[in-house]
């Protein structure tokens, strides 16, 4: 996952890099840069969390950047700031990541375990 999540963050900023030099693309892209790289630090301060409610709570704030990253995606997607095909890859590997953290939530809340 640390990877994983690294590797969505650097697929976001090639996408950045590559919008035009417009206020609105600059300032929607800005947004969601600052999402999109949040999720893997988020994730990186979970492996290292002191207690399953720590972990927790970090991994929740990744969700939270990812679901911000969605919103931001589908915002310059349809504002036809970028083409569909640059940005659908982002969108499904931030649903991705949204449903593997929320089931690592779910299975820590159950079990008790941090895994």
């Amino acid at each position: 996952m640390l990877q994983r999540t690294k590797r969505f963050a650097l697929d976001v900023i090639r996408l950045f890099s590559s919008l035009p030099r417009v206020i609105v693309a600059q300032v929607l892209g800005r947004q969601l840069l600052r999402a999109s790289t949040s999720v893997g630090a988020h994730y990186r301060e979970a492996c290292r969390a002191k207690s399953n409610a720590d972990f927790i709570s970090k991994i929740e704030s990744a969700l939270q950047e990812l679901d911000e990253s969605t919103y931001w995606l589908e915002l310059v997607e349809e504002a036809q700031i970028a083409r569909s095909p640059q940005v659908q890859p982002l969108k499904t590997e931030a649903n991705e990541l949204i449903a593997i953290f929320v089931s690592v939530v779910r299975s820590v809340k159950a079990s008790g375990l941090r895994k």
